[in-house]
């Protein structure tokens, strides 16, 4: 008898401690996917089930945003808590991230946390102060360079700070294709970091188009098997894309199949994307209707450049099949990962939202506006506040939209709104910093940063 309660209360206090341990957090970002190119977002031609199955047993935002319309800043926003009027990244240019600029990958460690980047960096090259090993990640395997990234065969990938060679793409090759790595490199990671906690940024190159082979070859969407849509009869590049999208979708699959594995669903997952749809690759982002119900796409300030799908899953905690209007930006990840973590936040723009997460929505802050700003095609602002959308293009009125009744931004009711455009001027002026590597000019660094696209 006195053993079994010995086991019981051992029992009890396991429960315990496990329910007190913070949860894992795998944060899943892919590259270029549109609010609309997923099945839970309305689209109907790719299939995405995995995507779709953590939407239906989590929570579905639809009022998410990216943190640039490009991918450099967007990153940039996500890692440091900064909106794009105070980060140091504010275009493709190849800025890196500084000694001084906190990541929540190194917020993350401070509370024992095992931390990966696997994919797609952006934010620091070889030998500079923005290399993810220098930024708090323990493991990296992927891209330091988003031109690199282009690539969907390269010669080699970066594994810590040094070259992996590919072999099966040397001279020529084509045999290696990249996001089959990173997907064994997440797994493993997983496999590796039980029982946690840990933090998996695991950023994927899909579907973003290999710009410079288009050129060349006029094969843009790099994939060596169009399936399972060979039979379909879509131009070439729609197959591409609807392959290479099933094929993340497999991998969030995979992903999922390894928390459960190892009985890790102590984790919150987040699926979305760094910007809105390309057109780029031979790729028509109206075939697929990638924006969804929005208007733009990548490189855009309307909603279709920045509006993305954003799922949240974290089983047991976040109620199944739940949907959330509360406009959030990747400059909200930090804070909400400390608050998960119990950790200091870094001092940023974002608000945690942990409270709508766990279903506690009249507990949740809110922001006052969110704001973007853009280098490339000259100088343009953005803001929302509340359902209303300002954007300005540099030497332009404030065009105003009001997204409640107009979410594909059609009617500019600047002119019948003046008091409110006068509130969203008040924010665009005040809501940066200047910076002399990102000024207020008709080109901006658009020059800088023109070689560097992406």
């Amino acid at each position: 008898m006195k053993h079994s309660l010995l086991f019981l209360f051992a029992w009890l206090a396991s429960l315990s401690f496990c329910s007190a341990r913070p949860p894992n957090i795998l944060f899943i970002l892919a590259d270029d996917i549109g609010y609309g190119d997923i099945g839970c977002y309305g689209q109907t031609k790719i299939k995405t089930p995995n995507v779709d199955r953590l939407a239906a047993e989590g929570m579905r935002f639809t009022a998410a945003y990216a943190g640039s319309t490009v991918c450099a800043p967007s990153r940039c926003t996500l890692m440091t808590g900064l909106h794009t009027g105070h980060a140091v990244v504010r275009g493709n240019a190849q800025v890196p991230l500084r000694p001084q600029d906190t990541t929540v990958a190194e917020m993350l460690k401070t509370a024992g946390y095992k931390t990966a980047l696997v994919g797609k960096w952006g934010l620091g090259d070889e030998g500079s102060t923005g290399v993810p090993n220098k930024k708090g990640f323990d493991e990296f395997v992927g891209y330091l360079n988003q031109v690199h990234a282009h690539n969907y065969f390269p010669e080699f990938i970066w594994r810590q700070e040094r070259q992996f060679m590919l072999d099966g793409n040397l001279k020529g090759g084509k045999r290696e294709w990249s996001p089959d790595w990173f997907i064994r490199a997440g797994t493993n990671f997983i496999r590796d970091a039980y029982p946690g906690p840990f933090f998996l940024y695991f950023a994927s190159i899909i579907p973003h188009a290999n710009n410079e082979r288009q050129r060349s070859e006029g094969l843009g969407m790099e994939i060596a098997d169009d399936a399972p849509y060979s039979k379909e009869e879509w131009p070439g590049p729609e197959r591409r894309k609807a392959a290479m999208i099933t094929r993340l979708d497999t991998d969030v699959g995979k992903l999922i199949a390894r928390l459960k594995e190892y009985k890790m669903t102590n984790t919150l997952v987040i699926f979305t994307s760094d910007n809105g749809p390309h057109k780029e690759g031979g790729n028509d982002p109206e075939f697929f209707k990638s924006s969804g119900p929005f208007r733009g796409i990548k490189r855009d300030l309307t909603e279709g450049g920045i509006r993305v799908p954003f799922i949240a899953w974290w089983p047991g905690r976040i109620a199944p099949g739940t949907t959330s209007d509360l406009p959030v930006a990747f400059w909200d990840f930090p804070a909400t990962a400390a608050e998960l973590a119990g950790a200091k936040a870094p001092v940023g723009d974002g608000l945690s939202i942990v409270p709508t997460l766990l279903g506690e929505a009249a507990k949740q802050k809110r922001h006052d506006f969110l704001y973007w700003e853009f280098h490339e095609r000259g100088f343009q602002q953005a803001v929302r506040m509340g359902d209303w959308k300002g954007i300005r293009p540099l030497g332009k009125p404030i065009e105003l939209y009001n997204l409640r009744l107009d979410p594909g931004e059609a009617q500019n009711v600047a002119d019948a709104n003046a008091a409110v455009v006068q509130q969203i001027e008040a924010y665009l002026k005040t809501a940066r910093t200047d910076d002399p590597q990102w000024p207020i000019t008709k080109e901006g660094a658009a020059k800088k940063a023109a070689k560097k696209k992406q």
